[in-house]
């Protein structure tokens, strides 16, 4: 059986790789705006109304009024934006965190910002295991390919080629941080510490840890055991066994839906640094609501992503 899916906002650059990802498969077909509806609320709110599903690739304010477009509608809805992240009544599209049948039977998923899936995905098996503390003040240093930041900071980069490194957030209240905290079951929220780097897609997400400050820690060798075991079911999530000399991103880095997880330590265990490696158009947008979307619809978890 074959699923229509209505994607708002399909022209933006999360909507162009959902697109992608679903374009030519038998079990999906796609309910097009042209260009003239697109912007119509009478065009969008039929198209709600029609779709089995729809995925919203919308700023945050556009992504609630669509909501309330799909109000009485039967839809089934994905969000890509930060709006519901946190709301009630939402189901937290990160399945190996919330489990696959809570994003299977939900109505309605937030997709995960990307550098909270690089954060949530290293600390909270390891908060749940009891084996790092939920009352710890985490910080969490990241960078990311700039395609992340819309349209404006695409062309703001590829305009100026002369700009080496990007940090941004400088007041400390990213909004990715809610979401972070909450997904990690965290007392205090991380102190985050975002950057852009001239590269169009690849991020790195690090969870500095000073084990030896931090009472009941596990040790670095069982840290990396734990998320081994947790992710042991993922085909998606891998957790790294080599410990390389240094981690890279490439500017031209291919897409991709993976998410590599690794643990360094220090010679006596007392320092760690956690580093996540994904694609942040990929587990850290499309490919996620790809993911979700197969399971809301009852299909192979990894059908069309990037693996």
């Amino acid at each position: 059986m074959t699923a229509t899916v209505f994607i708002d906002g399909a022209a933006g650059t999360t909507g162009l790789e959902i697109v992608e990802r679903l374009e030519g498969r038998a079990d999906f077909a796609l309910l097009v705006l042209d260009e003239a509806q697109r912007k119509s609320e009478a065009a969008r709110r039929e198209a709600f109304h029609t779709a089995d599903f729809a995925v919203l690739c919308l700023p945050d304010d556009a992504a609630r009024e669509a909501v309330a477009l799909a109000e009485g509608s039967r839809v089934r809805i994905v969000d890509a934006s930060t709006a519901h992240r946190v709301a009630p009544g939402w189901v937290y599209g990160f399945p190996e965190i919330v489990g696959r049948a809570a994003v299977a039977n939900a109505a309605r998923v937030s997709n995960p910002g990307c550098y909270s899936t690089g954060f949530i995905a290293l600390v909270a098996p390891l908060v749940r295991a009891g084996l790092l503390l939920a009352d710890w003040p985490y910080t969490c240093n990241a960078v990311s390919g700039y395609s992340g930041g819309g349209k404006a900071l695409i062309a703001r980069f590829e305009d100026h080629a002369d700009i080496a490194f990007r940090t941004y957030a400088t007041a400390l209240g990213h909004k990715h941080v809610p979401e972070m905290q909450e997904r990690c079951g965290l007392a205090h929220p991380p102190l985050f510490a975002p950057s852009v780097i001239p590269a169009h897609r690849g991020m790195m997400v690090e969870v500095p840890l000073p084990l030896g400050a931090m009472p009941g820690a596990a040790v670095p060798a069982e840290l990396r055991a734990a998320l081994t075991r947790f992710y042991a079911a993922s085909a998606v999530v891998t957790v790294r066994e080599d410990t390389p000399e240094e981690l890279l991103l490439s500017r031209a880095m291919a897409p991709s839906d993976r998410l590599d997880l690794w643990v360094w330590a220090s010679a006596d265990g007392r320092q760690a640094r956690l580093i996540a490696r994904l694609d942040n158009l990929g587990k850290g947008a499309s490919g996620a609501a790809v993911q979700s979307l197969n399971l809301m619809a009852g299909l192979d978890e990894i059908a069309g992503l990037r693996l």
